[in-house]
């Protein structure tokens, strides 16, 4: 049988005095703070590459090795924080991941979503270093190629992109994962379903948080681009040139890697910018015969665009006001400071207590 318990009954000693006839309403909980957008894309970029890798071991038919994504996690995770810890001992802050839970683990979005992208990109056969040099290569390269902009330092190379890289430069034997392991296991409807639904949801994503539509357009139709002119003018074939944009990797590259939104232009002329330059390059790195041209063509335009920052007449004014300001801001504080202490009474010197000590 089941039995419900009544609800307690208030008691008189329960309820709240009234202050002054009324009776006062109990305080309300302050309001949490708005997540920013970019947590938001990092989040979910985070959760859609880690169900993306859980699926693709589980049901896809990923041809590493299960171990490999949770040896790149593990460290991905320890790689950057510690280097985040020994730059802020540098730089004599505090490191970003101190203040709870939830500073830790939205300091870790990153280091996550390099260590899942760096194991399910690359290949490395049976060995699992150069997975590990590739997330070490990809956060460091966060604190290593840095441009100051508004009194903040900020990294220009995509992390992960960064890492897939130099991997396949220091490990020639490395390759990327073969195109066919993102639907190694399935067919027939689910064989463009997948690719489909991958695509929606890189969209949605692009369009809602990072904002970077004009940026994906501007590269799709680059690329696009690049190959008729490959075709009209160097005879080269147009279904061959234009075939790797029906590939899950184009899909993936375009809608998760080529749109960071810490390392690509916020403006949309920068971004249709960016997009255009990203496929020129490609287009110059296939002429001249250089394998895996994606990434190869992301680190060159980032590259380029840090050029255009550094000697950038804009950022150095936006650097000199930023500099400005902090010494304002030094100045008002020492200032405020030293009138607090001068407006301060005098502290009163009490008359020393005696203590009667023990008869010597």
């Amino acid at each position: 049988m089941t039995t419900t318990a009544a609800p307690p009954t208030a008691t008189p000693a329960d309820k709240p005095e009234p202050v002054g006839g009324t009776t006062a309403a109990p305080a309300a909980a302050p309001a949490k703070p708005p997540t920013p957008p970019r947590v938001k894309a990092l989040q979910r970029f985070a959760l859609s590459i880690t169900v993306f890798n859980i699926v693709g071991h589980l049901f896809l038919g990923f041809e590493q090795s299960p171990i490999t994504p949770i040896l790149a996690l593990l460290g991905s995770y320890a790689t950057a924080l510690l280097m985040e810890w020994v730059d802020s001992r540098a730089h004599d802050r505090v490191p970003e991941f101190v203040g709870g839970t939830r500073n830790l683990i939205t300091f870790l979005l990153p280091a996550h979503i390099a260590g899942l992208a760096c194991a399910m990109l690359l290949w490395g056969n049976e060995s699992i270093w150069p997975y590990l040099f590739a997330v070490t290569a990809a956060n460091a390269s966060k604190y290593v190629i840095r441009l100051r902009e508004n009194g903040r330092l900020r990294h220009m190379l995509n992390p992960s992109n960064a890492g897939i890289a130099l991997t396949l430069v220091v490990f020639p034997w490395v390759g990327i994962a073969p195109p066919y392991h993102f639907t190694n296991n399935i067919s027939d409807t689910l064989d463009w379903l997948l690719p489909l639904a991958v695509l929606g949801a890189g969209t949605m994503l692009n369009a809602g948080l990072t904002k970077k539509i004009p940026l994906i357009m501007a590269w799709v139709l680059g690329f696009a681009a690049q190959a008729f002119l490959r075709w009209l003018l160097l005879d080269h074939s147009l279904v061959g040139a234009l075939l790797p944009m029906t590939g899950f990797a184009f899909i993936l590259f375009t809608n998760y890697m080529i749109t960071d939104p810490g390392t690509t232009p916020r403006s949309r002329r920068g971004q249709v910018i960016f997009g255009l330059t990203a496929a020129a390059v490609y287009s110059i790195l296939v002429l001249a015969e250089v394998s895996f041209g994606l990434f190869f063509a992301l680190v060159i335009t980032c590259i380029l665009r840090g050029l255009i920052l550094l000697f950038s007449p804009a950022r150095r004014e936006s650097n000199r006001l930023a500099a400005e300001a902090a010494a304002t801001a030094a100045t008002a504080g020492t200032t405020a400071t030293a009138g607090s202490a001068a407006s301060a009474p005098a502290p009163v010197t009490e008359p020393a207590k005696t203590v009667a000590g023990p008869p010597k």
